[in-house]
C-alpha cells in the first residue's frame, strides 16, 4: 500500500514507487508479464491461468502498448501489409498495418473500422516522407484499402493476398463451369453420374 499525505498547501500526494506507473495497482514487470502472455492466449485465458481479472489483463496490455507507442521510432519502412481483423460477431472490424520486412516484422498501426478514413490515419501518423519510402504493400482486394494505396503510395509495388486471388479464381472457374454445363444441356448432352 502506497503512503498518502494530505498536504494543506498542495493537496493529496501519493508516494511514487519506481516499479509502478502512476496510480496503477500492478507493477511494470507484472503488466509486461501479462501482456506477453496475452499475445499467446486469449485475455480471458490469461486472467484465468494467472488468477487475475480480465480488466487487469486489458489494462496491462493497454499500458504496455501505450509505453511502446510513446517510445518507438518508426524509422525507414520499405514493406507494409494491411488487413482487416474482425473483433466481434457481426461487422466489427479493425484495420491493422504491419511492417513486413525480412529483418523487421512489427505492428505499426491499429485503427477502428476498415474504412478509407481509418487507413488514412496510418499515413498521417507516419508522415509523407516515410510513406514515400515504402516500396511494397501487401493487401487483399478490399476497395477502401486499394483507394488509399493508390492515393498515398502510388510508387509501391502492390502485392495481392493469394487467398483472395485464389478465391476469385475459383469463383470464375465455377461460373465458367456452370455456363458450360448449361450450354451442353441445351445442346442435348446429359450428365452421367456413376
Amino acid at each position: 500500500q502506497m503512503r498518502r499525505v494530505n498536504c494543506p498547501d498542495c493537496g493529496v500526494k501519493i508516494e511514487q514507487i519506481p516499479w509502478a506507473e502512476g496510480k496503477s495497482h500492478s507493477t511494470k514487470s507484472y503488466q509486461l508479464f501479462l501482456a506477453r502472455w496475452a499475445r499467446r492466449l486469449s485475455w480471458a485465458e490469461v486472467a484465468e491461468v494467472f488468477k487475475t481479472s480480465w480488466p487487469k489483463v486489458y489494462h496491462s496490455v493497454e499500458s504496455v502498448v501505450q509505453y511502446g507507442l510513446k517510445h518507438r521510432t518508426i524509422g525507414a519502412i520499405e514493406a507494409i501489409g494491411v488487413d482487416e481483423v474482425q473483433y466481434e460477431k457481426g461487422h466489427g472490424y479493425m484495420t491493422v498495418v504491419y511492417q513486413i520486412e525480412k529483418d523487421c516484422k512489427r505492428l505499426l498501426y491499429v485503427g477502428k473500422n476498415r474504412t478509407v478514413k481509418s487507413f488514412l490515419k496510418f499515413f498521417k501518423e507516419i508522415g509523407s516522407e516515410c510513406a514515400g519510402n515504402i516500396k511494397f504493400v501487401c493487401s487483399d482486394m478490399w476497395q477502401p484499402f486499394l483507394k488509399v494505396i493508390k492515393k498515398k503510395i502510388p510508387q509501391a509495388i502492390h502485392i495481392l493476398d493469394r487467398f483472395h486471388i485464389v478465391a476469385n479464381l475459383n469463383k470464375a472457374l465455377n461460373k465458367v463451369r456452370t455456363e458450360e454445363t448449361a450450354e451442353l444441356r441445351n445442346q442435348g448432352y446429359v450428365d452421367i453420374h456413376m
